[in-house]
């Protein structure tokens, strides 16, 4: 992916609701789901989902396919991680990345 189309990507990703179908669609994996199934499980109205699942597929983040009278739809594995892949290509310049947990010395233990 040239930075065109990451750029597209990141910016498709940038929604509430569009990260949700995304997150729903990966976990899904590559059996996919449907609008009607996509719709009942976030609440979404069927316009709204379709508004947002058009900017996602044109992104390149989702791919949809006829089955009969339905309508799946999938993540782009492929793309997802191509994208993960240049966020994370010079990360931490080669060395190993291992973030140490912060300390919080204001913070209360409610137990």
């Amino acid at each position: 992916m040239d930075e065109a189309h990451i750029v597209k990507a990141l910016g498709a990703l940038a929604q509430e609701t569009r990260l949700r179908i995304f997150r729903l669609l990966v976990v899904a994996g590559r059996d996919g789901l449907t609008p009607g199934h996509m719709s009942e499980e976030l609440g979404a109205s069927p316009t709204a989902l379709s508004f947002h699942l058009k900017e996602l597929s044109h992104s390149g983040l989702i791919d949809v396919e006829r089955d009969g009278r339905n309508l799946i739809y999938r993540a782009h594995f492929d793309r997802m991680n191509t994208l993960i892949g240049y966020l994370t290509e010079h990360c931490c310049a080669g060395q190993a990345c291992e973030v140490a947990p912060s300390v919080c010395t204001d913070c209360t233990d409610p137990s």
